[in-house]
């Protein structure tokens, strides 16, 4: 495969009755938020690395096709290699990592419709072998679109994140997102409040410079809870662009600490989850969205 151009030929719809289980996955994670810019890839790299610092298996989805950026905050260079048919994930970290970045140049586009991004997806998913993972992070792209409805129609979503900001143009965004994983009936977890203060690494004064307290309120309001808060520091987006996030490079340090705290709330909420029959045959099912 050359790694200036993207080419995935579709082998037929993965799950065309439904989802089917993927194999060497226990648990699939979707992380997602309305909004771009809200710092979701960044938190889903170390949320990942965070369940695994707690001895899980943790694998990593690159399903961000048109903007794929887990290779690079997970120090992954190269291309995957193939055996027997399928692709065999590169490892960050320790994590287990596939993404359609591996497969392509920094600055080549993916310019593709939608049935072609939904079969690559899948592809992604089922072409993978991965190896007996407690949790698959699924890095989503902004919004609520082709790749969403793939997830909950083809694939078997434990539960999604949202990922979100203090203000209200993030939180508008947000509820969109909590409102179309219901809409097709898949679990929604919690939400993660990113950016949520800023202290000067100067002076120490710490500033709500985004708001405050508004995912709490979206899931007082909404339902799901809020698995936690994390800091604006400079020193995550220092770690995300060098492909060495604060798991990595400061694992026993305070933002460490916040993203641990996340993650075992997140497995709390996975362990009290227990999906109806009704709701496994509702999945089964292509949703209706209606635009009201």
């Amino acid at each position: 495969m050359s790694s200036s151009v993207v080419n995935m030929p579709p082998r037929g719809d993965a799950g065309a009755d439904g989802p089917r289980a993927v194999p060497g996955v226990k648990h699939l994670i979707a992380v997602a938020s309305g909004k771009g810019g809200v710092g979701k890839s960044t938190t889903a790299t170390n949320l990942a690395l965070a369940l695994a610092a707690e001895g899980a298996r943790v694998g990593m989805l690159d399903a961000d096709l048109y903007g794929p950026s887990q290779p690079r905050m997970l120090g992954i260079a190269g291309s995957p290699e193939t055996r027997d048919g399928k692709m065999e994930p590169m490892m960050g970290h320790g994590i287990q990592t596939m993404s359609i970045g591996l497969m392509m140049d920094d600055d080549t586009p993916v310019i593709w419709r939608g049935p072609m991004v939904t079969r690559a997806l899948q592809q992604l998913v089922y072409e993978t072998r991965w190896d007996n993972l407690d949790y698959l992070i699924v890095d989503l792209p902004p919004g609520t679109g082709d790749i969403h409805l793939t997830m909950a129609q083809k694939i078997p979503v434990s539960g999604a994140v949202i990922v979100t900001t203090p203000q209200d143009i993030a939180l508008l965004d947000a509820r969109k997102g909590l409102a179309m994983f219901k809409k097709v009936n898949v679990p929604v977890l919690g939400i993660i409040e990113n950016m949520s203060t800023h202290v000067c690494s100067e002076c120490g004064h710490e500033q709500h410079i985004f708001g405050q307290g508004g995912a709490a309120r979206m899931a007082e309001e909404a339902g799901p809870r809020l698995l936690g808060e994390l800091s604006l520091d400079i020193r995550i987006r220092e770690g995300a662009d060098s492909g060495q996030p604060v798991l990595v490079g400061e694992p026993a340090g305070s933002l460490s600490r916040a993203y641990l705290g996340i993650a075992r709330s997140l497995i709390q909420a996975l362990a009290v989850l227990e999906p109806t029959s009704d709701v496994k045959e509702a999945r089964s099912a292509v949703p209706e969205i209606l635009v009201e």
